[in-house]
């Protein structure tokens, strides 16, 4: 008699497990928590429940489901870093002298995380953050940020190249962060290697080098969503205009769903790089497409304002 009804019960977590994966969250988690309460020590729900609590920015949920997660396997590394980083965000979303209630155990989850796993990459970009927010007078310091950067060297050494990238750009010592980004693409290559060397070229200034970064990254990843960015970037700057205009026709030809941004966006940066070089027609003609696409779209509203003053 009991054997259906345990069938049952396997068959609902392995469609909550389905749901999970392909992020509907909604769906998961009823059935996630009907599970718990049948079997309330179970670890694998907590962890499903705590990362679903996380997604949805639920942090004193999340801070439950890992605490009972440590509690239950207090050797699993990955279970203090996300017990250590729920903390770490809910510090975040309260008030300063709140937060400071929560400094202890954050560095103390963390850095028991990192002691149970001395490849926990997660973990150390973590501490590093954990280091470099905190003023100096609460425990906050570039030196010890630095040497967490510098065990992510050995594990990783994109990850160790991005991490002293960020503490120096963190301290605004861009050229310094330039050469270490530099060198997490020559190492690594990813998207995000190009991204945050082109963020911060344009963050310092140099839009011309950003546009070249990402034109770079392009031609090795051939994401659309890079089209966008080099539109966007020409559009802003009044930099490159045809390449901008190419690049944005080939993001509009090629679009999908999962493209980051909007076909009414990039409308926008059209109209604006053709006002930008005195087309006030295929400006206005454009600006009108985006505005067809999204009619509440205020930025186009006043942008057709500044080209009709042409």
């Amino acid at each position: 008699m009991l054997f259906p009804l345990v069938n049952f019960s396997q068959t609902n977590f392995q469609q909550a497990e389905e749901f999970f994966k392909k992020e509907k969250f909604s769906q998961a988690k009823p059935i996630f928590k009907r599970h718990l309460k049948q079997n309330p020590k179970d670890k694998k729900t907590l962890e499903y429940l705590g990362d679903i609590a996380a997604h949805d920015q639920n942090w004193d949920d999340a801070i439950k489901y890992y605490k009972a997660l440590v509690e239950e396997e207090d050797g699993n590394a990955n279970f203090h870093y996300k017990y250590g980083g729920a903390l770490g965000m809910k510090a975040v979303s309260v008030n300063k002298l709140r937060a400071a209630t929560y400094l202890g155990d954050i560095k103390r989850e963390l850095e028991l995380a990192a002691k149970l796993d001395p490849n926990h990459i997660d973990t150390r970009w973590a501490l590093i953050e954990y280091y470099l927010q905190l003023p100096g007078m609460l425990g906050g310091s570039e030196s010890k940020a630095t040497n967490y950067a510098k065990e992510l060297q050995t594990i990783s050494p994109v990850d160790g190249y991005l991490a002293m990238g960020h503490i120096a750009e963190y301290s605004e010592r861009y050229k310094e962060a330039v050469e270490y980004y530099k060198k997490a693409v020559k190492v690594g290559g990813s998207p995000l290697t190009y991204n945050k060397l082109a963020s911060l070229y344009e963050k310092n200034n140099q839009p011309q080098q950003a546009l070249e970064t990402i034109s770079k990254s392009l031609k090795v990843h051939k994401d659309n969503n890079l089209n966008y960015q080099i539109g966007k970037l020409s559009a802003k700057y009044n930099i490159e205009p045809e390449y901008g205009i190419d690049c944005l026709g080939t993001y509009l030809a090629n679009y999908s769903d999962n493209n980051a941004a909007s076909k009414a966006w990039a409308y926008y940066y059209l109209a604006q790089i053709n006002k930008n070089v005195g087309k006030k027609q295929l400006a206005l003609t454009w600006i009108d497409k985006a505005l067809n696409e999204k009619s509440n779209f205020e930025e186009a509203q006043n942008e057709k304002t500044r080209i009709l003053a042409l």
